[in-house]
């Protein structure tokens, strides 16, 4: 059963980081790949919040979890896209915006996991 809850999660994180990829560039041109970056931080803020506060703060039943984590978070971060586009840009000559891109990544989608478990603390902090 635990395959149908991930592979629905799957199927509306995937859709929601295709509809953001298209609106940031719709806002912000395609220079730079901001859709990416913007769903592997949220994804991180949020996998940061549920896993904290679904320990001893409130239940979550498992297959709830393999729902949120697994299939909706693991479908809007995407290493696939972010790795393709820093190769491109490596490709296309543009070395700095592709070092910026593996440093952005990776360091702001770490962040959003420590911000999600901090956000997660202070709002059960007894």
């Amino acid at each position: 059963m635990g395959f149908v809850f991930v592979g629905a999660g799957a199927f509306f994180g995937a859709c929601a980081r295709y509809g953001l990829s298209k609106l940031s560039t719709l806002v912000f041109g395609s220079a730079f790949p901001l859709g990416t970056l913007l769903s592997n931080v949220i994804a991180g803020i949020l996998i940061g919040f549920i896993i904290t506060s679904s320990g001893a703060r409130w239940h979550l039943a498992e297959n709830h979890k393999l729902f949120l984590t697994v299939g909706l978070l693991g479908g809007l971060s995407t290493m696939s896209a972010f790795s393709m586009e820093t190769v491109q840009m490596f490709g296309g000559g543009q070395t700095w915006l592709a070092i910026a891109n593996m440093v952005l990544n990776l360091s702001l989608s770490i962040g959003g996991v420590l911000l999600g478990m901090w956000i997660a603390n202070m709002v059960y902090a007894k």
